[in-house]
Order: structure tokens, then sequence, then C-alpha cells
């Protein structure tokens, strides 16, 4: 397990950051729709769909409003006002998923044996993502293509880096369990320990990334997404546990599956571009 893990880990990431750097916008965005659809086929499992034929057309459904969404970003020019929709619908969400994570196992009561809330709950993780994801690639764009570029790549590095972190500060010092009943082995030492990674992080990253940005911003990012990221993962992680379930897929040797891997980026991202494209902008 530790062996393919590694193995895939070594690929991946190389990979992601290579496909970041050489795919034009549309390339990239085609790539984002592809993991997407995944991710929305695996989330139909999560939603109860035991049958691999009902999860294909739960895919294929996602596939459309994420085509529809992105038809939508090059006819309206990325305006602001198409992209803050979702952005806005994403803050909504992701504030409504805290308390669903807040009270459980309360308040999964009136939610776990609807097929329908739990795709609802899918697309309002998904789509958001998938937006945001594609509204930084495409960020400053005219000016300097590669400004959005630097923005995804600051975040996946601050995300990956942020999990490592808390995971090995948890384990070294970890005693206060944040959420027993949906994660026992998160901390409130290893979040710390996540916080802290993640400011020494954006702090460099304002110093030598080729965009300049301004380090109190990027320093108030890193929080922001610290405590997003975590969300994340608690929120897919309680979905996970009423499903019954440890991974999401096999889809990824050693990882699991996509949403096992982007859970954290899936709060992450939208909530980050919420605050760079609309808030700081």
């Amino acid at each position: 397990m530790l062996k393919s893990r590694i193995i895939t880990t070594v690929i991946l990431v190389p990979s992601m950051i290579i496909s970041l750097f050489m795919l034009p916008p549309l390339g990239f965005a085609v790539m984002t729709l592809i993991i997407c659809m995944l991710a929305a086929w695996e989330w139909g499992k999560l939603a109860g769909f035991a049958i691999n034929s009902q999860r294909i057309w739960c895919a294929l459904f996602f596939g459309l409003v994420l085509v529809a969404m992105l038809f939508s970003f090059y006819v309206f020019n990325f305006s602001v006002h198409v992209i803050g929709g979702s952005l806005w619908a994403a803050i909504i969400w992701w504030m409504f998923a805290l308390l669903l994570v807040l009270f459980y196992p309360k308040s999964a009561v009136w939610w776990k044996h609807s097929r329908i809330l739990k795709i609802i709950f899918g697309a309002a993780t998904i789509v958001p993502f998938f937006g945001s994801t594609i509204a930084l690639r495409q960020y400053g764009y005219k000016i300097n293509s590669d400004q959005g570029i630097w923005c995804l790549l600051y975040i996946m590095v601050l995300v990956w880096c942020i999990d490592s972190s808390a995971y090995m500060f948890g384990n070294l010092f970890g005693k206060n369990k944040i959420s027993p009943k949906i994660s026992p082995g998160k901390t409130w030492e290893g979040f710390i320990g996540s916080l802290t990674t993640s400011t020494i992080i954006s702090w460099v990253f304002s110093f030598y990334a080729p965009p300049r940005f301004i380090p109190a911003h990027l320093i108030f990012y890193s929080i922001i997404v610290a405590m997003s990221s975590m969300l994340g993962d608690l929120t897919e992680s309680m979905f996970k546990r009423e499903a019954g379930i440890k991974d999401s897929s096999f889809l990824i040797p050693g990882h699991g599956g996509i949403l096992d891997r982007i859970d954290s980026l899936t709060a992450a991202v939208p909530v980050f571009a919420f605050f760079m494209l609309l808030i700081f902008d």
C-alpha cells in the first residue's frame, strides 16, 4: 500500500504541475471537467446509487451542467458577475456544510435517507469547485497569461502542505480531537500546525513567485484556506461515514478515489477565489 501510494504521488504531482503550465486554458478546462465528472461518479456512491450505471448517469448529468457553466463563462468573457454567482453559492454551501459538520450526527437525520438532497449537496460541492478553478486559471490572462497558473499552483501547494503538516503535527502532538464522530484522527494540534505551515508558505510565496502579491493578503488567504480545506475534508468524511465506506473509489492506487484527493480543494479553491476575485481584486 505504501509503495503504491508513493509511486502514485511521484507520478501525479509532477503531472498536475506540468499540465497546469503546459495546457492552454481550454485544454486545462477539459482536464478539470473530466476530473469533476469522475468525482461526480464517486459522489453517486455517497448518494446511495449502488448500481454503476446509475453513477454513470450521475456523472453525465454533472458533466452537462459543467459544460453549460464553461460555455457561459466564455460567452460572457469571464464576467465577474457570472463567476460571482457560483462563488456566492459556494460560500453559502460551505457555511451550511459547517453546520452539518458541527451538529453531526444529529444533522444527518433529515438528509441521510434522501438521494435528492445528497445529489444537491454533491452539486454544491463539485460545480463551484469547477467554476472557481477555471476562473482562477483565466485570472489576469490578458495581462499575464501565467498569473492564473501561479494562483492555482499556490492554492494546490498550500493545501497539500496543510494536509501533510496537519498529519505530521497531529501524530507528534495531537491530543484534542476536532470531530471524533466524523474523523477521529484530526486534532486541534494538527490544525494549529497546519496554520503555522500555511502562513510560512504564503509569506515565502509572496516574495519569490513571479506575480507579486501583497504579503498580508496571502497570509489572510492562508488562514482562510487552512480552515476551509479542513471543512472540505470533514464534510466528505461525514458523507462517507453515512455511506459506510472508507474510500470514495479505488481509481487512484494507494490514495482511494478522486474525491479523497480533492476533498480539501473543493472547499479551499472556491473560498480562495471568492476572496481573491470578489473581495480583494
